[in-house]
């Protein structure tokens, strides 16, 4: 599978995710599931083989952030729950490709747009442009197109 194929494949199962996003509960998916189930930290932690407190340092953990993928994924396990991680890009896939490959066009294009200017060589402004997208469009998709240069 081409990347292009890979992006529109990856936009459409994003597309339920950027349309609705669902932030977190103020304290927690854990917190909020083993309430709601009405199970108590007691219960939680009989079904994790940890102790009381260890589920409220999880809870905590995932409020604030620190607790792992692991330890998150042993919980939904628990609460029998499927853990879902998901990244939402801000911008579609294609038009951040686009957005750095243009980028790098430019900058490419600036270096020869001056010595031209210098020799009296100027192309028209819809010759520059032309050239422009059709340097861009070599970028995308092409190797070392995020390294930083």
């Amino acid at each position: 599978m081409n990347r292009e194929r890979a992006r529109m494949a990856l936009e459409r199962d994003l597309a339920r995710h950027r349309a609705q996003p669902t932030p977190a509960p103020p304290t927690g998916w854990v917190r909020a599931i083993r309430e709601s189930l009405g199970m108590s930290t007691r219960e939680l932690a009989a079904r994790l083989q940890v102790t009381s407190p260890r589920i409220s340092q999880i809870e905590r953990g995932e409020v604030e952030g620190t607790l792992t993928l692991a330890s998150l994924e042993r919980v939904a396990n628990a609460l029998d729950c499927r853990l879902e991680y998901v990244l939402v890009p801000i911008e579609p896939l294609d038009e951040m490709v686009l957005a750095r490959a243009r980028g790098r066009a430019a900058g490419l294009t600036a270096s020869v747009r001056q010595t031209m200017a210098l020799e009296n060589q100027s192309p028209t402004d819809a010759a520059d442009r032309r050239q422009f997208d059709e340097l861009a469009a070599l970028y995308v998709d092409k190797r070392g197109l995020w390294t930083d240069r």
